[in-house]
C-alpha cells in the first residue's frame, strides 16, 4: 500500500521560550522556615501560575511543573506565539509573585521549540540551542540580582 518509509523526522516550529526561575530561594526558605520538600504558598502558587500560563497560550510545560514539592523553576514552550505577545502575562507572574515577598527572574526568547516533556533536567535545558540560550540570559540576570522579565523576540 505504501511504496515509501513515513518520515521520522521532527518539524521543528517557532514560538517562545520561558525559562523562570524564583531568586535566592534557597535563602527564603531557610528564613521563613518552610520545607523545601513540599509545596510552601510561593511554590504552590507558582505551579499554579504555570500551568494556567500554559493552558491559556495551548503552551507545553518542558520540565519543572511539581505539585508535590511545589515549583521552583520551569521551562514552557508555545508554539506560534512571539514573546512580546506574552509578556503582559509574565509581568503579571512577576507581580504576583513579589506579592509574597519573593523576587523571581524569567526569560521569553523567539526559537525552534521542540514542544514535548523532557525526561530529564539535562535535556530540558540543553535539549535544544533555544533553551541553552535562554538559560545562559536567565543566569547573567540572576549574577546582577534577578527579578526581572526579559523578552528577546
Amino acid at each position: 500500500m505504501w511504496d515509501e518509509e513515513p518520515s521520522l523526522t521532527l518539524k521543528l516550529a517557532k514560538g517562545t521560550i520561558i525559562v523562570l526561575d524564583l531568586d535566592r530561594f534557597n535563602e527564603v526558605i531557610r528564613e521563613r522556615g518552610w520545607s523545601e520538600y513540599s509545596p510552601n504558598p510561593v511554590t504552590g502558587l507558582l505551579s499554579e501560575l504555570v500551568e494556567k500560563l500554559a493552558i491559556k497560550w495551548r503552551g507545553v510545560i518542558v520540565y519543572g511543573l511539581d505539585w508535590e514539592r511545589g515549583t521552583e523553576e520551569a521551562i514552557i514552550e508555545i508554539p506560534y506565539v512571539r514573546p512580546e505577545e506574552v509578556r503582559e502575562d509574565l509581568e503579571d507572574i512577576r507581580e504576583t509573585v513579589r506579592e509574597y515577598g519573593v523576587t523571581i527572574t524569567i526569560v521569553a526568547v523567539y526559537d525552534y521549540v521542540v514542544a514535548r516533556r523532557a525526561k530529564t533536567r539535562r535535556e530540558a535545558y540543553y535539549g535544544s540551542p533555544g533553551r541553552a540560550r535562554a538559560l545562559r540570559i536567565l543566569r547573567q540576570l540572576k549574577r546582577r540580582g534577578g527579578d526581572m522579565v526579559m523578552v528577546i523576540g
